[in-house]
C-alpha cells in the first residue's frame, strides 16, 4: 500500500533531551500511538553529510559529503529523487543546504528561496539560509506547502535546536527549551497530518555537547531519536533502525521502486 510521508529532522538534537523534552510525542508514545527508537549518526556528525545520509542511506565517506563546506549537488539517489521517478509530488520547507543538495548548487536566495518547479527533485520548497529562521515560522512554511500542493512526500527542516546548542551547549536551559518549544510546534500539527492519512518521522541528523559543537564519537554527538506515528508502523519496541536505513523505509512507505536498506521491523 502506498502511504504519503512527512519527515521532520529536528536539526542537532539530542537523543536523551528528546527523551526527556518532547512531552507530546511521548503521549503518543504513552498512548500506544507512536513509538520512540534510538538511531547512533554516522561520522562525521555534522550536517551537510547527514542531510545526505538520511535522505539518500549513504554515508558520509561514500557520498564524498565530508563536511559541511562540500557545496555541490549530491551524486546519489535521494528520497525525492526516487519519488519524482515515480511521478509522486515533493516538498520541502528546509535549510538552503538541502536545496543545494538536491535541486541547484549554489544557493541563490533570490532564484531558489521559494521554488516552484515540476523539474527538479524537489518541486516544491521554501528554504531559509539563517539559522535563528524562527522554527514557528518555519512549521507554518511546511504547513502551507501541505495545504496547498498536497505533496507524497515533504521534508520539514527547522534549526532552531542546533543554532541554541551552538550558542548555549547540551546542558542548557536554551538547549532544552528549544526542543520542548520544537515539541509544542508539533502539537500543532501533528494530529492534522495523521488525520490526513500521512505517516511522519520524526529525527536528527546529530546531537549536541558541552562544547557547544559536534563532529565526534561521544553519546551526546551521535545518538539521535526517531519517532514513528502512523498506522503503517508496527510501533516494534524490538526495531534496531539505522540512520542509513531511513531513505529507504520511507521509500518502502511511499511505495516507490529504490534500492536502498530500510529497517522492516518498523513496518507492518
Amino acid at each position: 500500500m502506498k502511504h504519503n510521508v512527512i519527515l521532520v529532522l529536528l536539526d542537532g538534537l539530542n537523543y536523551q533531551v528528546a527523551r526527556h523534552a518532547l512531552g507530546h510525542l511521548q503521549a503518543y508514545c504513552a498512548a500506544g500511538r507512536a513509538a520512540l527508537y534510538k538511531l547512533d549518526c554516522e561520522l562525521p556528525a555534522l550536517s551537510r553529510p547527514l542531510y545526505e545520509c538520511v535522505l539518500t542511506g549513504v554515508a558520509p565517506i561514500d557520498s564524498g559529503i565530508v563536511h559541511n563546506d562540500v557545496v555541490r549537488l549530491s551524486n546519489q539517489h535521494s528520497i525525492f529523487h526516487y519519488a519524482r521517478a515515480a511521478g509522486l509530488c515533493t516538498a520541502a520547507a528546509a535549510y538552503h543546504w538541502i536545496s543545494e543538495l538536491y535541486n541547484r548548487a549554489p544557493f541563490n536566495a533570490a532564484r531558489d528561496r521559494h521554488t516552484e518547479a515540476a523539474e527538479l527533485p524537489i518541486q516544491h520548497g521554501h528554504f531559509y539560509y539563517a539559522d535563528h529562521y524562527p522554527d514557528s515560522h518555519l512549521f507554518a512554511d511546511a504547513e502551507s506547502l501541505r495545504l496547498r500542493h498536497s505533496p507524497n512526500f515533504l521534508l520539514v527542516h527547522p534549526m532552531n535546536i542546533d543554532d541554541a546548542g551552538h550558542k548555549h551547549g547540551l546542558d542548557s536551559p536554551q538547549y532544552r527549551n528549544s526542543a520542548r518549544a520544537a515539541d509544542i510546534l508539533l502539537a500543532d500539527y501533528l494530529q492534522g497530518w495523521l488525520e490526513a492519512g500521512y505517516q511522519v518521522l520524526v529525527s536528527a541528523d546529530h546531537g549536541m555537547n558541552n562544547d557547544r559543537t559536534h563532529n565526534g564519537l561521544l553519546a551526546e554527538e551521535r545518538e539521535v531519536p526517531l519517532f514513528v506515528a502512523g498506522s503503517a508502523f508496527s510501533l516494534d519496541g524490538a526495531a534496531q533502525p539505522r540512520q542509513t536505513e531511513l531513505c529507504g523505509t520511507v521509500c518502502e512507505l511511499l511505495g516507490v521502486p529504490h534500492d536502498k536498506p530500510f529497517c522492516r521491523e518498523l513496518l507492518k
